[in-house]
């Protein structure tokens, strides 16, 4: 896709897939609703505000693009893999040139991927800096072919669940629905489940593999982006049976909301809102059922360079944007009416991450490693009690049958 082309012809490609939306002559006011596919195909549903918004991002977007093309024109292809060594730090100044350069990369890599990866350049982007390249490198070029062949036919549970699943994978998507669709989809959903059997299928990679699909083009490289990022980004055990990694950070964003967002914390506190009943989806599926796909995209830009904090991040940012009108709320059911009603309207990505990494407050990935531990902890202490009580409450009903039986034969 890139080898042949020449930066010029790059460019253009990249800019036709930004259309204009034009506003339809009769939609002129902003309470009148329209519908329009967005980069991905996606029929969304909005009034002239949305649009108005969406032209500005795509904007932004072309304007982003031409300071990547001006990197790669003046550092190279693939800058951002490698250190730049200045000619000015010769012999012995090599080493800390090496590590000062690399430094500065990183801090300028860091700017740039926060404020989004073009989408003609986010396939090799995200395939080389997340580590999906180094891990396909560890086998053979056949791998993906191979295990294909090895599991068609096979039935398995989660073979038959992923065959549920399909149809209900982004319905209406004008490829993700059609056979084509379903059949790629199936292919790298199977794949993984015979790679990692702990694993297996979990509802909600469904919605993960089908926007990999969408933006890395190959079965074969969406396969390698699922794979990094249940074996390298996220925490262990997220998509596992028992859920106990995703339990986990639930109980880690709670006392995140409550450190970071106290009023609102204790507001739903009070209501008895727990916020599992939004932040299971939105870390079980990354965002990508909640969030517009282009802001989900600059989410996981950020998510495969930082790592999973930036889940933690987005999730808090969330509640912090709605601060005022969840204050006011009196019912669970308003809480989260309004957090669905932001999530699916929030076209301009750099809205909802300017407030997530500029009005949050810094967390290190050791402080949110520490509040995983302590929360392990706490959640096999509560399913060791769990388990306690369901045991002595049957030997409790055991021995009430026993006594019953023994008083009728008295």
């Amino acid at each position: 896709m890139y080898g042949a082309q020449s930066k010029r012809d790059i460019s253009l490609e990249w800019q036709s897939q930004f259309p204009m939306l034009r506003q339809s002559i009769h939609a002129r006011r902003a309470n009148i609703i329209v519908k329009f596919q967005d980069l991905y195909g996606f029929m969304v549903e909005g009034n002239v505000d949305d649009v108005n918004v969406l032209n500005e991002v795509r904007e932004k977007v072309r304007q982003q693009g031409r300071v990547w093309w001006a990197l790669e024109a003046s550092k190279g292809a693939n800058w951002y893999l490698k250190p730049q060594v200045s000619s000015l730090y010769e012999g012995i100044g090599l080493k800390s040139s090496l590590k000062l350069s690399g430094f500065v990369n990183a801090i300028t890599l860091k700017k740039l991927i926060r404020k989004g990866i073009p989408p003609v350049l986010r396939p090799k982007v995200w395939f080389s800096l997340s580590g999906a390249a180094e891990k396909r490198s560890t086998v053979p070029e056949s791998y993906y072919n191979d295990l294909l062949m090895a599991v068609e036919g096979m039935d398995t549970p989660a073979t038959r669940q992923i065959d549920h699943d399909l149809q209900r994978t982004f319905p209406g998507h004008p490829w993700l629905d059609t056979p084509g669709g379903h059949a790629a989809l199936r292919r790298v959903l199977v794949a993984y489940s015979f790679r990692d059997s702990y694993v297996g299928y979990c509802q909600g990679l469904n919605y993960v593999a089908a926007l990999l699909l969408l933006v890395m083009k190959t079965e074969e490289d969406a396969f390698w982006m699922l794979a990094v990022l249940l074996e390298n980004v996220l925490v262990n055990d997220c998509y596992t049976n028992n859920l106990s990694g995703c339990h986990v950070e639930q109980r880690v964003f709670k006392d995140l909301l409550a450190k970071k967002c106290p009023r609102i914390a204790a507001h739903l506190e009070a209501l008895g809102f727990n916020v599992s009943l939004v932040a299971t989806e939105w870390f079980l599926c990354l965002f990508s059922k909640s969030l517009p796909s282009e802001t989900t995209m600059r989410v996981w830009d950020v998510l495969f360079y930082e790592g999973a904090k930036v889940l933690f991040y987005v999730a808090l940012a969330i509640f912090k944007m709605n601060e005022h009108e969840l204050l006011l709320t009196h019912q669970v059911g308003d809480v989260i009416n309004i957090l669905q009603r932001t999530t699916h309207h929030l076209f301009d990505p750099d809205e909802l991450l300017t407030v997530a990494f500029d009005m949050i407050g810094f967390m290190t990935t050791n402080t949110i490693s520490k509040q995983r531990k302590k929360q392990e902890m706490e959640l096999d202490l509560w399913q060791l009690k769990q388990w306690m009580e369901h045991r002595v409450g049957c030997q409790t009903k055991k021995g009430n049958v026993i006594e019953a039986s023994l008083g009728r034969h008295a």
